[in-house]
């Protein structure tokens, strides 16, 4: 193969069609396609969207969800055996004995700290556990904003519809109310502790377009909006000194019959196991791209591998919309060394337009993230009109330099710096490029089903965050997943506090759920050596970054 000449971060061959965009941008600057009917956005998600393609799942065998779909990777690690044999670990005295545990340190559990120190529990009596340090999470990846009703035109009812018709109307009506009801509290909270939204010189939130919604309300602070809420919330933290061990991932529940009384923890440098007995556990672990369902790149953390799912089904938790997944459409695609990582939806909001092959605007930039996303698989796969880079990637182009076009020049250096620095270090300069972007696995919509303040169906566990199922039924719209921590986290903060106040006592510490657990997977016939959680992803021998994509 000849050898590639660069040019400004490009391959030559690739620089010619760029051409193709810059001499199309003037027609462009004040078109943009109108958004697609409700038929054209059920055929384009049937045709093209991975959670419709054909294969890619199966059925749960066993267990509260038996017989509902999902994803071969995570019903992999439903159908494994215990990281530990049952039959031979020693539960030892404990190691901690605390009022509350709380498995994972993103904004949920952070928040769920505060929230119930806040409500009565003593700091001493909290303990939070992550798996690295205390803010490696998806949380603190987050770029694009916060949703929160709070203007004069816009209303929680307003924020309810968006987020149930972005769902499909599968979502769980009442814990999408709580969500909309506090997303004004919680902008105001977030506030009071220090966070720096970006603002208009009148004070006002400068607040931008979305897709899937109707009104302005995302909420933001440039391209780290999660980072500088979770800095918050983690000084914060840090300021009441709480509690928290950083490198101790939860590998297995201890249960007392029904209700869950403690955790295993176990120290990733020493290989040491601590036993917490907790009178109450909140679980926020986050999600599980790094199981890069369907072969798709991700935007998730090292340690985003579904630890919280399967450690929730093996004690008796329901689970819901287990069959959905969500991609967001703005993945990089190109240079090889930054495939899937998130390009934010904000860079649509303020007028970058998804471009094909031809410079052609070939879809309407804010429609729903699942509908968005199969729309620049289809130009890829099924219209072939997508770019290949020299490895094979696919992608379209997404015109970042329109956004100076329509907002004046220095607009996306301001509002997109961690854009702007992360293109800028391979020598492509977003202000005057355009760059190449294909869905990336960003959001488990699905997870356990919990009640509005986040309790599940097993007695003494709470659940907040991505690891939850319900608030947004089959597809999320953006802003609602920060949200999401936040508002559940402080209210399984709240719930766990007024729970602890009935003064409960410690429960038994044993794993007999897990005894269970095997048995139920002898008599569905399941016969595997795979063991679970994985606690990180195995990329020996695997092409990394670069993967080969099965839905076509």
């Amino acid at each position: 193969m000849a050898e590639l000449k660069f040019i400004g971060g490009y391959p030559e061959y690739m620089r010619q069609l760029i051409e193709v965009v810059n001499k199309t941008r003037p027609q462009r600057k004040d078109y943009t396609p109108k958004p697609m009917s409700m038929e054209e956005r059920e055929e384009v998600l049937k045709l093209c969207h991975p959670d419709f393609a054909p294969g890619g799942k199966r059925q749960i065998m066993f267990g509260p969800n038996a017989g509902d779909l999902a994803p071969n990777e995570v019903v992999d690690l439903l159908e494994a055996h215990p990281l530990i044999n049952p039959d031979e670990f020693v539960i030892t005295a404990p190691d901690f004995s605390v009022d509350l545990l709380i498995i994972g340190g993103g904004l949920a559990g952070t928040a769920a700290a505060l929230l119930a120190n806040d409500n009565g529990v003593k700091a001493e009596d909290i303990l939070l556990v992550n798996k690295l340090r205390h803010g490696d999470s998806n949380s603190m990846m987050a770029e694009g904003g916060t949703q929160a009703a709070d203007r004069e035109n816009d209303s929680p009812v307003i924020h309810y519809i968006d987020t149930i018709g972005g769902g499909h109307f599968a979502n769980k009506p009442e814990v999408v109310e709580a969500l909309v009801n506090d997303a004004p509290f919680v902008m105001e909270w977030l506030c009071k502790l220090g966070v720096i939204f970006d603002r208009n010189p009148d004070g006002s939130f400068v607040e931008k377009a979305f897709g899937g919604g109707s009104r302005l309300r995302m909420h933001a602070c440039r391209d780290y909006t999660g980072l500088e809420e979770l800095r918050v919330l983690r000084d914060e933290f840090r300021c009441r000194n709480i509690p928290c061990l950083e490198f101790y991932p939860a590998i297995e529940f201890l249960t007392d019959g029904n209700r869950v009384t403690g955790a295993i923890l176990y120290n990733l440098e020493t290989g040491e196991y601590k036993i917490v007995q907790a009178k109450a556990v909140i679980l926020a672990t986050g999600g599980f791209g790094r199981l890069h369902i369907r072969g798709f790149p991700t935007t998730n953390h090292y340690g985003a591998t579904a630890d919280g799912i399967v450690l929730a089904y093996r004690v008796g938790a329901k689970l819901r919309d287990t069959d959905t997944v969500q991609y967001h459409p703005t993945g990089a695609a190109y240079p090889q060394q930054i495939i899937g990582l998130l390009l934010t939806e904000k860079l649509r909001g303020m007028g970058a337009q998804p471009l094909n092959i031809d410079g052609e605007a070939f879809v309407y930039p804010l429609e729903p993230r699942d509908v968005e996303a199969a729309s620049f698989i289809r130009e890829c796969y099924v219209r072939e009109k997508g770019i290949v880079t020299p490895t094979g990637m696919r992608g379209v182009w997404l015109d970042i330099p329109l956004i100076d076009v329509r907002n004046g020049p220095g607009t996306i250096e301001k509002s997109f710096p961690g854009m702007f620095r992360m293109f800028k270090r391979f020598d492509i300069d977003i202000r005057k490029d355009p760059v190449l972007v294909f869905p990336t696995l960003h959001y488990q919509n699905g997870g356990v089903e919990t009640d509005p303040w986040g309790r599940t169906n097993v007695e003494g566990l709470w659940v907040a965050g991505e690891v939850s199922g319900g608030v947004h039924g089959k597809n999320r719209l953006m802003g609602n997943s920060t949200l999401d921590c936040l508002v559940f986290g402080r209210r399984a903060g709240i719930s766990t506090a007024q729970y602890l106040k009935t003064n409960p006592s410690f429960g038994k510490l044993t794993l007999e759920h897990l005894k269970k657990y095997k048995k139920m997977m002898e008599e569905a016939g399941i016969k595997t050596k795979r063991k679970a959680p994985i606690l990180f992803p195995d990329y020996r021998g695997k092409a990394v970054l670069a993967r080969k994509i099965d839905i076509f």
